[in-house]
């Protein structure tokens, strides 16, 4: 556990320091700096992987079913998409927005959780449902905020292109068009992968004859957010909002995303606590 809290550690501390390198790239354009922060990133990216190898040796299993465990993934998932980012043209400020999600769950780890708090036993009989549900859950949740950068950009982009408030730093974003269509894009995959965790969910509760569940807070709330994702996909599809809305709908299902996981507390289907 120390070699672990060591690696934790210093991946963090790498990340808060790959962190200001790409906000001090962004701010003033600074190629060595870049360069240095995407190297950072490749470093937690292999902290990571070698933390959750350890674990997987001492879960003897995949490391999935405490909080704190799915928010590692969580910031795993988001450095590996920051990393494939960093190495395509405009991407900075979309890698800098990506790095204050991941590193914020990352440090939300190690001051609020342990990696032995509230593992989901009572689910025992159906854990092999809940694997799938926590996977479908994590890989959503990445796409998702994936979607909801692009969008935070092209609410960005457009207000001071509105403003005709033109810089050196506008020119480094992708084309209103393209931050659209990667919105889009993130969104047309992250929301089946959260239908398709929900459903898996739901077999779970039937499975475990828990139907009550079904009428719990965390499920209600995880429904208005994929309702909200799927008219923007409705709405996407049949070209009848602009840009500016749809970028809007994304941040208001991504709203419902983060409420959900912080109605964990709350909520039975979640409860964390092995009772």
């Amino acid at each position: 556990m120390v070699l672990l809290n060591g690696i934790y550690d210093a991946a963090l501390l790498l990340y808060a320091l790959s962190l200001l390198f790409y906000f001090s790239d962004c701010l003033r354009r600074s190629p060595s700096g870049k360069r240095l922060g995407t190297g950072l990133l490749v470093v937690v990216a292999l902290l990571q992987a070698v933390g959750l190898g350890i674990r997987f040796a001492q879960e003897a299993g995949l490391p999935i079913f405490t909080p704190y465990d799915f928010l590692f993934w969580f910031s795993f998932s988001i450095v590996l998409i920051s990393l494939v980012v960093a190495y395509r043209r405009k991407g900075e400020f979309t890698v800098l927005l990506l790095s204050v999600a991941g590193f914020s769950a990352f440090l939300l780890n190690r001051v609020w959780l342990t990696a032995v708090d509230h593992s989901l036993q009572s689910w025992s009989a159906v854990h092999g449902w809940l694997a799938m549900h926590i996977i479908l859950a994590n890989l959503s949740f990445a796409a998702l905020t994936l979607g909801t950068v692009f969008a935070i950009l092209y609410l960005f982009l457009h207000n001071r292109l509105k403003g005709k408030q033109w810089n050196d730093r506008l020119r480094r974003l992708p084309s209103l068009e393209t931050l659209d269509k990667y919105s889009y894009t993130s969104i047309l995959l992250g929301t089946p992968l959260l239908m398709g965790s929900l459903i898996v969910a739901g077999i779970s509760i039937v499975i475990e004859g828990r139907l009550s569940l079904l009428q719990d807070l965390k499920v209600l709330s995880t429904l208005i957010g994929l309702g909200i994702y799927i008219c923007y996909l409705i709405l996407k599809i049949s070209s009848r909002r602009s840009g500016v809305i749809m970028a809007r709908f994304a941040l208001g299902g991504y709203g419902f995303i983060i409420l959900n996981f912080l109605l964990n507390s709350w909520s039975e289907l979640h409860r964390w606590s092995g009772e």
